[in-house]
């Protein structure tokens, strides 16, 4: 199996297996080594571990399975050949699953020669661009590209083709308890419901409600807005007086999106002064921040 000797960009050679190009068109990039569409044993092929998306609807795969055993599989699967002489799928899984069910012998491939690291980049970009990971399958596809393969969120954006925002905003969702993850996952809540409980201080009891009741992402949010209310007149009354405008709350969202982490701002205007407070939920994050704000 290939192995890269140096760190590659993100996305290298990924726009011809991504974009609506042709195989023939692929075969003339300048992707890694590429050896002509064949077919191969079905059984001689495996999944990669690593894959970001972990759920197939089994629906979805009926409906692809029927169309295989009628109409064959029309585009080629992309897998790279491993020491032992198996292969190992690069990009997908979906037709792999659904042939297996179309009791399908061979399927047809495309071999290429590709790194660990962009195994694992391809896998996530082609969830992402074609058939959408759920918002978990996408945060931990994120995160493992970050820990793995050190890639920042500025990078992931400019290849990805998403704003540092929506990266910073899904990446957020990991802080929430693995019970609510699964809700998230499952479809029980929506990415709304769920990011809306990342400043909560109860959220797994909240997750709960919005179940049982059926509650909106606006009432989900009226809630925690009325948890968080002072309880006395007075501090109403204090809080009244500072409300904040609207670039000072903007640039309380970027923040928070950019450290992952709640950020609230006291900017007082006549003394041109103000102070920062950040939230954060555990040791690790804090270990995070310090490192941000050290700059190792």
């Amino acid at each position: 199996m290939a192995k890269s000797d140096k760190k590659r960009g993100l996305g290298r050679g990924l726009s011809a297996l991504m974009s609506d190009v042709s195989m023939e068109e692929a075969a003339v990039t300048d992707a890694p080594s590429i050896t002509g569409n064949q077919r191969v044993p079905i059984e001689a092929i495996f999944p990669n571990p690593d894959q970001p998306r972990k759920l197939f609807r089994a629906d979805d795969l009926n409906d692809l399975a029927r169309s295989i055993a009628e109409k064959g599989i029309i585009q080629p699967l992309i897998v790279r050949e491993t020491a032992s002489g198996e292969y190992q799928l690069v990009a997908g899984e979906r037709r792999w699953r659904a042939a297996q069910q179309a009791n399908l012998h061979d399927v047809p491939v495309v071999i290429r020669d590709f790194s660990d690291e962009e195994v694992l980049e391809i896998a996530i970009i082609e969830n992402i661009q074609r058939a959408d990971l759920n918002p978990v399958e996408e945060a931990m596809g994120y995160r493992q590209l970050m820990d793995k393969f050190g890639h920042t969120q500025e990078k992931m954006a400019e290849a990805l083709g998403k704003s540092r925002s929506h990266i910073a905003n899904v990446l957020r969702l990991l802080q929430l308890p693995n019970s609510i993850l699964d809700m998230l996952s499952d479809g029980s809540i929506s990415a709304g419901h769920a990011r809306a409980l990342i400043t909560a201080d109860n959220p797994e009891e909240i997750a709960k409600k919005i179940v049982a009741e059926g509650l909106s992402v606006r009432a989900v949010e009226a809630l925690l807005k009325k948890q968080s209310d002072p309880r006395s007149e007075k501090s109403k009354a204090v809080s009244k007086a500072v409300e904040k405008d609207a670039d000072t709350r903007a640039l309380e969202a970027d923040l928070s999106a950019a450290l992952g982490m709640p950020v609230v701002l006291t900017h007082n205007d006549s003394a041109e002064s103000g102070s920062m407070s950040i939230k954060y939920k555990s040791l690790d994050q804090l270990d995070e921040l310090c490192r941000m704000l050290s700059g190792s």
